[in-house]
């Protein structure tokens, strides 16, 4: 097989006419018309998997639609491009990579190639290693220089080596190891290092170093700082090696900074950056919540695989919430998509699906290097359940903006307290259901009426007081969050945006758009530590540079 593009881009695909035509019939169908009307509308459309039930519903969506959209996706070569990715096509063309984190959770072990090669050998032979040394950290049977058990681990990395495993180790804080706690540190600015080495001890303390390249400016200043703190008190650099591992592919680097390469846990060119938590870049997580709490996760990842993989396209969960995107940022221009996990334990994932959703469609060039000429990736936001309601929501409600959301939440909780649960429930889905019934003019004057204290100047407020309601919301419900359950939430999300991006005609695994501000970032810090004022930016960038020379060197 060929990476070749789709010849045609999305406006010019048959069927983005009679979708732009049925746009302009059902734009202004009201969602409360459209239930009263079918009582058995949650049941054509909705999707099971599992313990995920994806009600869609509440979308200003027909039967029709939905079959126009598929019928997208299919012109668009969904399924063929699914194919490819799963069989280790190099279909990030401008790299010339596969894309193959599936891969990394195929827990049926069914061979996958890449340039002739089945990976899956050296995936297990990682996957092995990992739990090896794991066990020896969390058993106590790992000690430090001076024979005490490790208590702290630090990830120190950055993007997809930072984000993924600490929204994980967040999600899954009921199944962590008691003696064991996770510090994250990604930051370059000191002031992140600083406050995580103040809560630590040398002697008790193991540092992961997450970086492909073992280049990164960010997660190797912050490893050099790490080092330079443990060894005021180690002294001798031979206990680094009891102190500090890599995830990386740079062998030569990783031994020059004192980690025994014993310690390094690869992965691989086709593992990209935000996919990359199911690899070694989840070590941290492993070391927390044990190799087969691990292996559960992955396997949830698989299933989610599998059924993008097999399901029928309007059944398909990733599928559908794909194509819904599409829907409102291509036909309704809606610029945004709000992640609202009801499960605090779930708090990181806006941030997470941030970086994933962003930087894969973040993009105005399509795989042939033709500017797009519609919208791509919508900037995704949010925050935790009932926080958001307290924030803004508002807007969500009456603000001029068409901000459709996910509402995901979990049913059972992991917490004792089971009132709050249902309170934190109820919340969820009255915010599902206000976004989409709205309340009109006349319903809010019977409720006013109807309330205790009847203000005077009703005829003033009332207009302040009225919903519009047709809302788009996706209601996701787990039904407890696992190990299991996080892998297949994780993986419905990362297939999602494969799904736009094909519609899209974008490679969503590269990420050029990062690369001329860490250029630029070189030269003026050569700049900052220059002996002589700037003059080669532009006059902005020259003046804020001296003045911050000016302030740094006079600082006293």
């Amino acid at each position: 097989m060929t990476t070749q593009s789709n010849k045609l881009t999305l406006t010019e695909f048959p069927s983005y006419r009679p979708l732009l035509e049925h746009y302009e019939r059902v734009k202004n169908l009201h969602m409360r018309r459209l239930f009263s009307v079918d009582s058995k509308r949650v049941d054509k459309f909705s999707i099971e998997h599992q313990d995920l039930l994806l009600d869609y519903s509440k979308n200003r969506i027909t039967k029709e639609t939905v079959a126009l959209l598929c019928q997208l996706a299919k012109e668009a070569k969904l399924e063929e491009w699914r194919e490819r990715m799963f069989n280790g096509e190099a279909i990030n063309n401008t790299e010339g990579r596969s894309v193959l984190h599936t891969a990394l959770r195929n827990r049926s072990n069914t061979p996958v190639m890449v340039n002739g090669k089945d990976v899956m050998p050296q995936i297990n032979t990682t996957i092995d290693k990992v739990e090896s040394f794991s066990d020896k950290v969390r058993s106590g049977e790992w000690k430090g220089y001076t024979g005490k058990v490790i208590t702290d681990i630090v990830n120190i990395g950055i993007g997809g080596s930072d984000l993924g495993p600490k929204m994980v180790y967040q999600a899954l804080e009921p199944f962590r190891h008691e003696r064991l706690k996770v510090h994250f540190v990604s930051n370059v600015d000191g002031a992140h290092i600083d406050a995580t080495l103040k809560q630590l001890d040398p002697e008790t303390s193991l540092f992961i170093v997450s970086s492909k390249t073992f280049t990164t400016q960010e997660t190797l200043t912050n490893a050099h700082n790490a080092r330079k703190w443990f060894l005021k008190t180690a002294l001798d650099e031979m206990h680094i090696s009891k102190h500090f591992v890599a995830v990386s592919t740079n062998s030569e680097a990783v031994a020059n900074f004192g980690i025994d390469t014993r310690n390094m846990f690869e992965f691989w060119n086709w593992v990209g950056g935000r996919y990359s938590l199911w690899s070694a870049i989840g070590l941290s997580v492993v070391l927390a919540i044990g190799m087969d709490h691990f292996k559960s996760m992955l396997e949830g990842a698989h299933s989610m695989d599998e059924h993008f993989r097999e399901t029928p396209l309007e059944e398909n969960m990733p599928v559908i919430m794909g194509m819904l995107g599409i829907w409102y940022n291509n036909f309704f221009d809606a610029e945004s998509h709000g992640i609202l996990p009801y499960d605090d334990y779930l708090r990181s994932l806006p941030l997470y699906l941030e970086q994933a959703d962003m930087e894969s469609n973040g993009k105005s060039v399509d795989r042939d290097g033709r500017k797009v000429d519609y919208a791509t990736g919508p900037i995704i936001w949010g925050t935790s359940g009932i926080n958001g309601q307290h924030a803004f929501y508002q807007a969500l409600h009456q603000g001029t903006k068409l901000i459709p959301a996910d509402f995901i939440i979990s049913m059972l909780t992991h917490s004792e307290h089971q009132e709050q649960h249902n309170i934190m429930f109820s919340n969820a889905l009255a915010q599902t259901e206000a976004l989409m019934r709205g309340r009109n003019l006349d319903e809010t004057y019977a409720d006013i009426m109807a309330s205790e204290k009847v203000p005077r100047d009703v005829e003033q407020r009332i207009h302040h007081m009225v919903f519009d309601g047709n809302h788009p919301t996706n209601t996701l419900l787990i039904r407890k969050l696992t190990p299991h359950s996080l892998g297949m939430l994780i993986a419905l999300y990362e297939h999602k945006i494969f799904v736009q991006g094909i519609v899209w005609n974008l490679n969503s695994f590269d990420q050029w758009g990062v690369e001329l501000g860490k250029q630029l970032a070189k030269k003026i810090l050569e700049d900052i530590n220059a002996p002589q004022a700037t003059n080669s930016h532009d006059s902005s960038t020259n003046t804020l540079i001296n003045y911050y020379r000016d302030i740094i060197q006079h600082k006293e």
